[in-house]
């Protein structure tokens, strides 16, 4: 099968929808169909690993969000004069920004079937980009942004039972399958603990609590600081280490001095997605993430597959990821209830050792190939399926 990927955001840009594209067209790739992905090219950009089946267009900078980009409609179309209806099988949109209106637009004229996966919870996330108007306001265009640009596909993918849930509550009425970005075997391979300690000065027996993801305020990072005060008076060496970047960068590491918690807070910026993640994950003791707008959670089954155990919130994709997991504590909304599931993990290096046999085993049962499958299924059922309305935006 032949597939066109359309995306507003991919590597070298990190964060959970760029894994992932990544995840699933090298799967894709292992069953044996072709996923050309059209993706924004970056600023300053390495040199493309040898990949003939991904083209890059120039990108605009996102106002309120300088690390993410728009393709630039003009150059867009331009490549896409190109495409004719047997070139591909199906069109399969990553992102509801310039790539969804193209992919729109393709698929119509092409007469090929498209799918859309609908990774953001818009809702609780637009109104930290556009503070200056209402929050009722920005949830109302929110909804129905999501309502107009779903029922432009034919068939939606929904990474968690909670992302569906909403968008049926929505009154979104296209197909929809939940499908969830799976570990690939790369995932399971052990990183380096005392290569990444020494690396970062951080002594062999000091206690880590880590987070990794977007520094961005959906992600509750704040919430994860004033626990931090908390968890210090139980574990007073602690150290919280936030990896990631994102545009609430300047605002976590002024939080971080008004709470007095420089000693215990340090922030990483950017990680390599290969081995200096993983060895990130295995020099910390306990993974700790809050975020209250996740549509699936890949950081914690990717922390889970290193064998770190997990203390979370268990809120939208989350929720889908944590049940059942007994590798995994979920812990209210509350600083000092988190604290002490958290301390509990840090003090006990046998409870700890318990907890990340049990991560490792929870993690391999999220196989990315298997998942991979489920897709080809949604692509082959939407080839036989009702074109899209002429209607749909």
């Amino acid at each position: 099968m032949r597939i066109l990927m359309l995306s507003d955001v991919y590597f070298p840009r990190v964060n959970g929808v760029s894994t992932s594209i990544k995840t699933f067209r090298d799967d894709l790739s292992a069953l044996g169909h072709q996923c050309v992905l059209v993706a924004p090219e970056y600023p300053n950009q390495a040199e493309e690993p040898d990949d003939p089946d991904i083209v890059r267009i120039p990108s605009w900078r996102v106002p309120f969000d300088p690390e993410d980009r728009l393709l630039v409609w003009p150059r867009l179309m331009s490549w896409a004069s190109n495409i004719s209806p047997d070139h591909f099988d199906v069109i399969h949109v990553q992102t509801p920004f310039t790539a969804h209106y193209a992919g729109v637009r393709l698929a119509r004229k092409n007469r090929v079937p498209l799918v859309e996966t609908y990774h953001t919870y818009f809702e609780h996330y637009l109104h930290h980009y556009v503070p200056a108007l209402p929050t009722k306001l920005t949830k109302s265009f929110a909804r129905r942004l999501t309502v107009s640009q779903c029922h432009a596909a034919a068939h939606i993918i929904s990474p968690s039972p909670q992302m569906a849930d909403a968008l049926r509550d929505y009154g979104v009425s296209s197909p929809i399958t939940i499908l969830p970005t799976g570990l690939p075997p790369g995932a399971f391979v052990g990183g380096d603990r005392k290569r990444f300690r020494s690396l970062h000065g951080i002594p062999s027996d000091r206690p880590v609590a880590l987070f990794v993801g977007r520094v961005a305020h959906e992600k509750n990072i704040d919430f994860l600081l004033r626990m931090l005060i908390e968890l210090r008076r139980r574990v007073p060496d602690v150290l919280l280490l936030i990896a990631g970047e994102g545009p609430a960068e300047h605002h976590i590491a002024g939080l971080i001095q008004s709470l007095g918690a420089a000693a215990n807070a340090r922030m990483l910026g950017n990680m390599d997605r290969g081995q200096t993640l993983r060895d990130c994950y295995s020099a910390a003791d306990v993974f700790v993430f809050a975020s209250r707008t996740e549509t699936q959670g890949l950081v914690l089954l990717e922390a889970m597959a290193q064998g770190l155990p997990v203390v979370s919130t268990a809120v939208m994709g989350t929720a889908d990821v944590l049940s059942g997991m007994q590798g995994a504590t979920v812990a209210p909304e509350n600083e000092d209830e988190f604290a002490r599931l958290a301390a509990n993990v840090l003090v006990s290096s046998g409870r700890r050792a318990e907890l990340s046999s049990l991560a490792r085993m929870d993690a391999r049962t999220w196989s990315s190939l298997a998942l991979a499958e489920g897709l080809v299924s949604i692509y082959a059922g939407v080839r036989n399926a009702p074109r899209i309305s002429t209607e749909a935006a």
